[in-house]
């Protein structure tokens, strides 16, 4: 408690900081193999908090709480007292809020603890040859839907994770088709009028409730499917493609703006670029590369 105190301190100095720094540098020269473990326990529990938040808009709330620490210690530096005392009992009063805040996710935290395997955990789920699988899936069933006016709604995640909007549909967790897409949103199918969420290249739930969009500028032809599409992409960084029950049009959302009338070809490129991005340029490179390669080999041996 100590310890806080002198770093939260109005007096904090650069002597201080030096100080403090070199005194952590010599325990690290003396550290036991049982405090290796202790950091990498703390790491680990770390690290789970972080990925939990990561799929909530709670990871907004954690990014503002941590600002507000930084801008608290920089008042301390420039011995800004009336911010400084302000921003510390705000703090202190707000150790409480969080736990009662963060409550949901604390719980969910310690089940996933309770039932989860460490390897898998730890091992990167992000694979560019199922992203790439899952775009073409994506296009040929949208080019199915089009031409029967099937009605759609499809949401990529990217970095911007949404464990708030996939509890509100149907867990899949399947492996991207063309068939699978065309079912769920079949007229028939009970996830159709909801939207299909993929995640990591996977199908990862159907039938959730997307924000609708408040823009007035919009067009006033467009429908729901659209509004929410667009809501979608102004809340978070994801990529969504719709197609029409009226018209069966392809359409694209991002970042607020809604591309519409798109060919089955245009649609795999904005998503390739979108999605797959580094990858997909680091694939083209090594292609024009080969390219040229075998260009060079053909020419030198005429």
């Amino acid at each position: 408690m100590g310890a806080l105190q002198n770093v939260f301190s109005p007096n904090l100095s650069w002597r201080t900081m030096i100080s403090s720094f070199f005194s952590a540098f010599d325990q690290f020269r003396t550290m036991t193999p049982i405090d290796v473990v202790d950091i990498l326990v703390v790491a680990y529990i770390i690290y789970r908090v972080m990925k939990l938040l990561k799929d909530t808009s709670a990871a907004r709330l954690a990014k503002g709480i941590l600002i507000l620490v930084l801008i608290m210690l920089f008042a301390s530096f420039l011995h800004l007292t009336m911010i400084s005392w302000l921003l510390r009992n705000a703090l202190s009063v707000g150790v409480f809020a969080v736990v009662v805040i963060f409550q949901p996710e604390l719980r969910r935290l310690l089940e996933q603890i309770g039932k989860g395997n460490l390897s898998r955990m730890l091992i990167p789920d992000t694979d560019p040859d199922v992203v790439e699988s899952m775009i073409v899936a994506t296009v040929s069933a949208c080019a199915d839907m089009s031409r029967t006016k099937t009605g759609a709604l499809i949401v990529f995640e990217r970095k911007e994770r949404l464990g708030e909007i996939i509890a509100t549909g149907t867990r899949v967790d399947a492996a991207p088709s063309a068939e699978l897409i065309k079912n769920i949103f079949f007229k028939n199918s009970p996830l159709h009028d909801g939207a299909m969420i993929v995640r990591a290249g996977r199908v990862c739930a159907a039938g959730c409730v997307l924000p609708l969009s408040g823009n007035q500028g919009l067009s006033r032809d467009l429908g729901t499917r659209h509004r929410a599409a667009v809501g979608m992409s102004e809340t978070a960084d994801s990529v969504l493609v719709v197609v029409s029950e009226e018209t069966g049009a392809i359409s694209v959302a991002i970042g607020g703006m809604l591309k519409r009338h798109l060919s089955p070809e245009i649609l795999q490129k904005m998503l390739e670029s979108e999605l797959l991005g580094d990858e997909l340029r680091s694939k083209n490179d090594k292609s024009r590369i080969a390219a040229i390669r075998d260009k060079w080999k053909g020419g030198a041996g005429k």
